[in-house]
């Protein structure tokens, strides 16, 4: 029961926000815009596999979004009903990139410019070889995940890095949920093989003792030793 009230109670709030949103209030923009920055963005870098064009992605699905939030009549979540836009706009940007040539394709229109910015996140007071290796392999997993077909990849991206669930994955793909299923586990397989490939020759430069690291112990130990100068 308590379970149903808070559910309610957050259905309750969505549409108070998106309300809000549709009147112009910046403040209600703007949390619905931090609350799915992520998950759109991941979204749409899943389909079109570069970060510049997923933010211009992003902004033009938001632009969209916003504009036709009078029509939101909460039949799916606000973040279902926004993916949606963000899927469809980034599988037209790829279709028009496939079929038009780059001469042809149309200029950016005056928001194109304002790009939603989406910082990397920092490792604030954290070992710069850490914080580096961290990236390093980050970088190794998006490369693989790029080099996954689309349908593996926008699943694997909604399951496994958004957490989304079998039948949420299912609903916003227009896929069964048994096809989710299949196509996430040789996602999996071939994401695996592929860092198998390239992780392999790192393994000699892994548990690094060089830097800050080797620096700070050698001067603990001779300070320790009280070594004559």
């Amino acid at each position: 029961m308590a379970a149903m009230h808070a559910q309610r109670h957050d259905t309750r709030d969505e549409f108070d926000l998106v309300r809000r949103a549709a009147r112009g209030e910046e403040r209600a923009v703007r949390i619905i815009m931090q609350t799915h920055n992520r998950r759109l963005y991941r979204v749409a870098r899943s389909i079109v596999r570069d970060g510049a064009e997923a933010e211009d992605v992003l902004q033009e699905a938001y632009l969209n979004a916003f504009q036709s939030l009078a029509g939101f009549r909460g039949d799916a979540s606000l973040a279902t009903w926004l993916t949606r836009i963000v899927l469809n706009e980034a599988l037209q940007r790829v279709r028009r990139h496939t079929d038009t040539p780059t001469s042809q394709v149309e200029p950016p229109n005056q928001w194109a410019s304002q790009v939603i910015p989406f910082p990397v996140n920092g490792f604030p007071g954290a070992d710069p070889e850490r914080a580096m290796a961290q990236r390093q392999l980050c970088q190794l997993v998006e490369r693989a995940i790029d080099e996954l077909s689309q349908d593996f990849r926008t699943v694997l991206v909604a399951r496994i890095v958004e957490g989304m669930s079998v039948d949420e994955t299912a609903a916003l793909l227009g896929i069964r949920p048994e096809t989710v299923r299949s196509r996430l586990h040789r996602a999996r397989r071939m994401l695996r093989l592929t860092l198998a490939d390239q992780i392999g020759p790192l393994f000699s430069d892994v548990f690094p003792f060089d830097g800050q690291r080797c620096e700070r112990i050698t001067n603990a130990v001779v300070a320790r030793l009280n070594l004559p100068s």
